[in-house]
């Protein structure tokens, strides 16, 4: 890449002379004020997105959209990561299991990729949306029964629902039987938390799941895919899964937690709709914030630099969502006309589900708790300080406290209260403060998160 950027003003010797650094306290503070500082130098500049890790990152939206649908001169492709196989990547970099190469959609291209999303986005169509909706409202009333009952009328929105909602709903679409399921949880949350071996236990229960779906095929996700014409092996579907259940909870978990927030939040309009936050959430707070790597086919002008063949090159989300050049008519836009999910031939398969999924979650919860509201301002919530995601730390709130619980949250309080603190493993970032516990001891259940909510839809 070109010399590092320095921002106008930054005398020579200065600490803050070499590249923004897209982690840490600082950048999880005030994101906003680190894109400015990028702009200056054009549509992109170099980042360090990790210690050690320099990437080009984009913020321009017009660049974003021209580099996600031309993908003739920008491929997806990791193994081509000129410093990774330089030996210049730290061997336990938090950037490699987000950026490094896995046999899946995301990181193929041409007939490879083409053939590996077929397969996903045919298996996604046959997923009911009046079902979906169904999984959805039980896995919120289930959540909320919990934390609604423990008589103190206040509650942490991210690690009691934001969080577990998700994971619950994925866990049944691809048919997790309880005891894998709750592994998968296990992994997944621990993957985005930096856990060591977490890895390990994802791919582990997936590779379960798959062999038992081979002797017990049944109508979920993991047995379509397995099934679909397109002859995926073991190895592909399985990171097909790694992709859908990775990628999907986290980034819903964040977008549901957000416009939560937003609309409790002192400065929503009231009588707008709940998809309407939904919407704002997308453009201006982008689930997914940094992401999708591509790689120059060859050396690229982009805006006057000079993107080299092979070096990473990011797409800032959140930055392009709200450049400044696009909010000048961004009225005039479609509402789908954020990048949130992505464009081009790798556009998220899911938005529309994921879309429905995050309306009912907030709908859910203002049906459940209707006088719910913010315990803090909404300008006063912290952000976790990652550049791959754009999630609150904790949504803190009150509502009255019901005193006579239903016969179905007295089944939900009977279960354990760890049940929130496993989900709340799912923060995006190291360095996010850890959930706190449930404030109350209940009985024990066997099993992890998953298994509790199947034995409470079965009243156990």
């Amino acid at each position: 890449m070109q010399q590092p950027f320095n921002a106008p003003g930054i005398p020579p010797g200065c600490p803050a002379h070499g590249n923004v650094q897209l982690f840490g306290p600082e950048f999880g503070s005030d994101p906003e004020a680190h894109y400015a500082e990028l702009r200056a130098a054009g549509p992109s500049a170099p980042v360090d997105i990790a210690p050690g890790v320099e990437v080009e990152l984009v913020t321009s939206y017009d660049a974003s959209l021209y580099i996600l649908q031309n993908p003739a001169w920008f491929v997806r492709d990791s193994r081509r990561w000129n410093a990774l196989n330089e030996g210049r990547v730290p061997a336990d970099s938090p950037a490699l299991p987000m950026m490094g190469y896995r046999p899946n959609a995301l990181f193929s291209d041409g007939a490879a990729h083409a053939r590996l999303r077929q397969a996903v986005t045919d298996s996604l169509a046959t997923v009911n949306e009046l079902q979906l909706i169904r999984q959805v409202q039980q896995s919120a009333d289930y959540l909320i029964s919990r934390f609604s009952t423990e008589l103190r009328g206040q509650a942490e929105l991210m690690a009691d629902y934001a969080q577990p909602l998700p994971l619950l709903v994925f866990s049944d679409l691809f048919g997790c039987p309880p005891e894998i399921g709750d592994r998968v949880i296990v992994g997944i949350s621990g993957i985005f938390e930096g856990t060591p071996g977490a890895d390990e236990v994802l791919g582990g229960a997936l590779a379960e799941l798959i062999a038992l779906k081979h002797r017990q095929p049944g109508e979920d996700l993991t047995t379509r895919l397995m099934k679909h014409p397109a002859g995926l092996t073991d190895e592909e579907v399985l990171h097909q899964l790694v992709t859908l259940l990775s990628g999907g909870t986290a980034p819903l978990a964040a977008a549901i937690g957000t416009s939560s927030a937003l609309y409790l939040g002192e400065e929503w309009q009231a009588g707008l709709p709940i998809e309407d936050a939904v919407v704002q959430t997308l453009w201006n707070y982008a689930p997914i914030a940094n992401y999708a790597a591509h790689y120059p086919t060859q050396d690229v002008e982009l805006g006057g630099r000079t993107l080299r063949a092979n070096d990473p090159v990011l797409i800032s989300f959140a930055a392009a969502n709200t450049d400044p050049k696009l909010t000048e008519h961004r009225e005039q836009l479609s509402g789908k006309a954020h990048l949130a999910f992505g464009a081009g031939p790798h556009a998220c398969p899911a938005k529309d589900p994921a879309f429905m999924i995050a309306v009912t979650a907030v709908e859910s919860l203002l049906n459940r708790l209707p006088d719910v509201e913010l315990r803090v301002p909404f300008k006063d919530l912290s952000w976790v300080p990652a550049p791959w995601s754009r999630s609150l730390v904790t949504v803190p709130i009150r509502f009255s406290p019901r005193q006579v619980p239903s016969a179905a949250a007295q089944r939900a309080h009977s279960l354990p209260a760890q049940a929130a603190q496993t989900s709340a493993s799912a923060q995006q970032a190291s360095g996010a403060p850890a959930a706190r516990p449930a404030a109350h001891a209940a009985p024990q259940h066997k099993g992890g998160l998953f298994s509790r909510f199947l034995a409470w839809t079965r009243g156990e």
